[in-house]
């Protein structure tokens, strides 16, 4: 535990977990492993970074497979749809490049509060969008004044949080957050190129305008390999937290939880259509 904690009671290493690009029911999985197997007072705090293959829609932990999708659609194009742990609305993932983390709150620069978190936890993005020569600000100081924030919409790209990143007026990706006894999960999203248009092609309600609000990387002219991206973005967190990040893999016991968690839950419609069975 002492190597855990700086003399700020800050956590000064990370560990760096990568994975090959996989199924949405594993990258659930995963991050629910990951979770779950968390220690607030022994572990190392946690980025992992992965990517979707195939391209899967994830719904929020609240919503109904068979009041937003358009599950016929989905069915004939086989796209699978998978249920994640966090809330908010559904998401297309295809070409990006998806993080998670997992820490307890004193193992972070301290929030004021739960949606100040935001700002904590997402600090790192902000910084790895404006290496990249991006105009890239918070939509609490980026939009006109007297826009509404905070709108829950069932298709995510539609809604503007206060701490959602944009890049000339475009929403760039999306964060989702849960607690749970002293932890702290956060995963979201960085577009490569931007798919909201087909996800938006498998949801109930399909008003373009839903669409209009996002971008990409490709959008605003950036062309990197995964391999760049993904070094500025290791580079990002540790400039930003004024942390070491130590690559690593699944240890057994989350790859123990990981399999339960496919066969018992993420290979089910009962959980991943209707969120029941948890």
């Amino acid at each position: 535990m002492g190597d855990r904690m700086n003399r700020s009671g800050l956590a000064p290493s990370w560990r760096l977990i990568v994975t090959s690009p996989l199924s949405g029911a594993e990258n659930m999985a995963i991050d629910e492993a990951l979770l779950h197997s968390f220690d607030p007072a022994a572990s190392l705090p946690i980025l992992r970074l992965y990517g979707w293959a195939p391209p899967a829609l994830s719904l929020g932990r609240f919503q109904k497979g068979s009041e937003v999708l358009d599950l016929d659609r989905c069915g004939l194009d086989a796209v699978p749809v998978v249920r994640r742990i966090t809330g908010g609305g559904t998401i297309f993932h295809a070409d990006e490049l998806t993080y998670s983390i997992v820490c307890a709150p004193d193992q972070i620069p301290p929030a004021s509060s739960i949606k100040d978190s935001f700002r904590v936890l997402t600090g790192f993005l902000l910084a790895f969008y404006r290496g990249l020569g991006l105009n890239a600000a918070y939509a609490l100081d980026a939009v006109p004044e007297g826009t509404r924030l905070g709108e829950r919409t069932p298709f995510c790209f539609a809604g503007r949080e206060s701490f959602d990143i944009l890049v000339n007026g475009g929403k760039i990706g999306g964060n989702a957050q849960r607690r749970q006894k002293g932890l702290i999960f956060q995963h979201g999203s960085i577009p490569l190129k931007n798919r909201a248009h087909t996800g938006l092609s498998y949801m109930r309600e399909k008003s373009p305008e839903h669409a209009r609000g996002a971008t990409s990387l490709a959008e605003c002219g950036i062309e990197a390999s995964d391999g760049e991206l993904r070094r500025g973005l290791v580079a990002a967190f540790k400039g930003y937290f004024g942390v070491e990040l130590r690559e690593d893999t699944l240890s057994p016991q989350e790859q123990i939880r990981v399999a339960d968690l496919m066969s018992g839950k993420y290979s089910t419609d009962q959980w991943n259509l209707e969120g029941e069975g948890t």
